[in-house]
């Protein structure tokens, strides 16, 4: 009998790793999801950040886009990942109707850019702005991902009955 696919949803604020394939799902909408798939080894991730940066060392976590970033990169070369394999693709950062032009949707797809760039990942696809949010399925083995875009979410969305 073959052995069911792992399956998890990533909260705010958290990052998910693993080198079995597997479905990581999040939903965003000012946030931003960063999806990291190991085209060679067949490995992937997915962090979700609520915030652009801290240069706060005793704030450095997750919830910001620079940590992380440079986080799950860390995690995935310590797993034996080249960063010519990377491929990113960047999700979320919804802008709110009235929020202007320097909203924290934008802020964040910005933060995640940057930290991409500085890391010397490629960005293969993005799904940024726009007013709505999106639930979000990554497969971390083949990079593959599914988006929704939804005006409402439903905690029966993504929760098991």
């Amino acid at each position: 009998m073959e052995s069911m696919r792992a399956s998890y949803y990533l909260e705010p604020g958290y990052i998910y790793f693993s080198k079995r394939p597997s479905t990581v799902r999040t939903v965003v909408g000012t946030c931003v999801a960063v999806c990291l798939c190991d085209k060679e080894l067949k490995y992937g991730g997915m962090n979700h950040f609520l915030q652009p940066s801290t240069s706060e060392q005793e704030k450095a976590t997750p919830k910001f886009g620079n940590v992380a970033v440079a986080a799950l990169v860390r995690i995935m070369e310590e797993a034996g990942c080249q960063k010519k394999n990377l491929v990113a693709q960047v999700l979320g950062g919804a802008i709110p109707p009235k929020s202007g032009v320097n909203s924290l949707g934008r802020q964040n797809v910005q933060a995640a850019r940057d930290m991409l760039a500085r890391k010397g990942i490629r960005i293969a696809a993005e799904d940024v702005g726009g007013v709505i949010g999106r639930k979000i399925a990554f497969d971390t083995g083949t990079g593959q991902l599914a988006v929704l875009k939804v005006h409402e979410l439903r905690d029966s969305d993504w929760v098991k009955q």
